[in-house]
Order: structure tokens, then C-alpha cells, then sequence
């Protein structure tokens, strides 16, 4: 289960610092903020992991005992299917305990911290993240950058330049500042990030007109706006405390609530699942469930995404919630497990 969870782990934090260092690229992210993003998130990644990971454990573990005939061996010693079931929700209520823990205070803590960096403005990225030789475009006020060279720390910029048109329309004036060298500089007076131009020139006038205005300076300072603006605001829904979760009232909040109780409640019922999916023998091999595990896993996930989606749209009566799609995997994890027992019951009682 570690072994799986921890490949399983390197894998989604891989996407995820892949998509991240592509947002620092395109100057949308400081890029020194994205190992601590990346850090915070651990917990939310782990809450889904984890169960998958001993989803995936019990079937390799059990699916080798079955080959080599270990199973067999203790079925014909007398251990049933139901006391196999209870030594297998031994460890499953642990994974649980885990993933409570986790999905209770871990996630939302390390979310709130992700949203704290999001919204602080010195850590916002402006044109500290701009790539030498490269020209960029802030799509929200129209400005182009670009710089040719950058030194080591990123601290420094040599031979910027900048153009900015003053209005929307073609005849708008335009705006043209060349510096020798420029640096970032936060101001916590004014609480925002100031492009600070040293030893330049800035040429403002209208394209096709010859009335200019050149104006030489020793030092000009330009506000820069946070690229991440937009995140500021109300705390997200994932990042608010259980605790807060349970005195809310709200449809998004009580899905929420909902949903990190069925990360919990997940795990004994796949538990269950994999050990009746993991009964094979030496010559199917102990791989022939993955598929539809995996395929019966996924939808298990893909009915509480929907649903949790359904409560928070108000489609979906909160009473109801995700209760029943855990309803719905534990009656085909009692049918897996004992369907066949049940079967041979009946059988008996008829022939009688």
C-alpha cells in the first residue's frame, strides 16, 4: 500500500508541479512561491491517494495468495469469508483514521496556506517572472515587456523595455520607457509591487503625430498590478475549517462537509471490494481484476463527484447527499463477498 501510494503520490504532485512551473513561465506565478504551493497541497493529495493505494495493496496482496494457494489453504482450515473480511478492515480502519485526519484538518489547512500565497501582492508575480529575450503581454492592462538580459538572483534586469497604450482605442496615446537597468521593489505604504526603471528614457505621444513628450530620468517608478488579483476575496470552500463546515448552513458548504466525510467513509467499503475482486487462481493470474477494479473505483469516484456537485447546486436534497452512492458500493461489496454463499443458502433451503 506505501509502495503504491507513495508511486501514486510522486505522479499527481509531478502534473501538478508541471502545470505550475508553467504558470511561473508565463508570468503568472512567482516562481519561488511554487515549492510551498506545492508542499501545502501534499495533504489534499494524499486524502485520495491513500485509499487507491490500499484499494490497489489488498489486490496485489491477496491476488498472490490466491495463485500460490495460500487462500486455499486456509479456507480449507476454516477461515471464512467474514473473519477474512474482519482481519482486512483492520488495517482499512486505520487508512481511515489516516485520511479523517488528513481530510478534516490537513487539507484545509494546507489549501487555506495556498490561498494565503495566492492573495499576499508581494508574492503576486509581475515582471520579476519575465524571460530574457522574450517579449510578454499582461493581458489585463495591455502592457509589453521585455528584457534582455536578467542576472543570476533574477533581481536585476538590464536594457528594459516597456509600451503601454493609455486607452482602448487606435487614437489613445502611447507610452514607450527604455531603462538601463530596472529592478521589483514591494511597497508596503502603497501595499503593491513597483517596477523601479534607473537611467532611461520614456517617449509618450500619439502614433503619427510629431508632438512628443521625451522625458529623461534617473529613477521612475510603475505600479505593477498582482497577476493574481483575482483570487483575492472570500476564503474558497475547501479551505474552510470542518469545524465551520458543520455550524454553516449553506448548500456548498454542507456538499463540502459531505464530501471530506466520504473520503473516510470510503475506505472500508473499498477494502471490502478488493478483497472479494482480489479471488483468483495460478491460472488467471493475479492481475485479471485490476481492470475492473480500477473501472469500479473511478466510478465510485466519478457518482460522489457528481453528487457532491448535485448538493451544492441545490439539484440534489442535502438528506440525500452522498449517502447513497455509499449505499449503492456497499450493497455490491456484500454481493461480491457473500453473494455466492447466500446463493448456495438459498439453494439448500429450496432442495429441503
Amino acid at each position: 500500500m506505501f509502495t503504491v501510494s507513495f508511486l501514486l503520490l510522486i505522479i499527481v504532485m509531478s502534473a501538478r508541479f508541471v502545470k505550475y512551473l508553467a504558470e511561473a513561465a508565463a508570468g503568472d506565478l512567482a516562481p519561488e512561491v511554487v515549492f510551498a504551493i506545492i508542499a501545502y497541497r501534499i495533504p489534499s493529495f494524499l486524502e485520495l491517494v491513500l485509499p487507491l493505494g490500499l484499494f490497489i495493496g489488498i489486490l496485489l496482496a491477496y491476488g498472490r495468495l490466491y495463485v500460490e494457494s495460500e487462500m486455499t489453504v486456509m479456507s480449507a482450515c476454516g477461515l471464512s469469508t467474514r473473519r477474512l473480511a474482519v482481519y482486512t478492515l483492520m488495517p482499512g480502519l486505520l487508512v481511515a483514521l489516516m485520511v479523517a485526519m488528513i481530510s478534516f484538518y490537513g487539507t484545509p489547512m494546507g489549501l487555506s496556506k495556498v490561498q494565503e500565497i495566492f492573495q499576499d501582492v508581494k508574492n503576486a508575480s509581475g515582471l520579476e517572472t519575465l524571460v530574457a529575450g522574450r517579449f510578454r503581454v499582461d493581458q489585463k492592462s495591455g502592457r509589453v515587456s521585455y528584457v534582455e538580459r536578467l542576472s543570476g538572483n533574477r533581481q536585476t534586469m538590464e536594457n528594459v523595455f516597456t509600451a503601454q497604450v493609455a486607452g482602448g482605442d487606435s487614437e489613445a496615446e502611447l507610452s514607450a520607457t527604455f531603462a538601463q537597468t530596472a529592478r521589483i521593489e514591494y511597497r508596503p505604504d502603497y501595499d503593491g509591487n513597483y517596477l523601479v526603471l534607473e537611467n532611461g528614457h520614456q517617449t509618450q505621444g500619439k502614433p503619427g503625430e510629431r508632438a512628443l513628450r521625451i522625458t529623461t530620468f534617473a529613477e521612475f517608478g510603475q505600479l505593477l498590478e498582482p497577476s493574481r488579483a483575482s483570487e483575492k476575496g472570500r476564503i474558497k470552500v475547501e479551505a474552510k475549517a470542518t469545524a465551520s463546515l458543520l455550524n454553516s448552513t449553506s448548500l456548498e458548504d454542507q456538499a463540502a462537509l459531505q464530501w471530506r466525510i466520504s473520503l473516510v467513509l470510503l475506505v472500508p467499503i473499498l477494502t471490502l471490494i478488493a478483497q472479494a475482486l482480489s479471488k483468483t487462481n495460478h491460472r488467471r493470474g493475479r492481475y485479471v481484476k485490476m481492470l475492473p477494479a480500477f473501472l469500479i473505483y473511478i466510478m465510485y469516484l466519478l457518482m460522489l463527484t457528481a453528487a457532491k456537485d448535485a448538493v451544492a447546486a441545490g439539484t440534489l436534497m442535502p438528506a440525500m447527499g452522498l449517502w447513497w452512492v455509499h449505499g449503492l458500493f456497499l450493497l455490491l461489496a456484500l454481493l461480491l463477498l457473500f453473494g455466492a454463499d447466500v446463493q448456495r443458502y438459498l439453494r439448500h433451503i429450496v432442495r429441503r
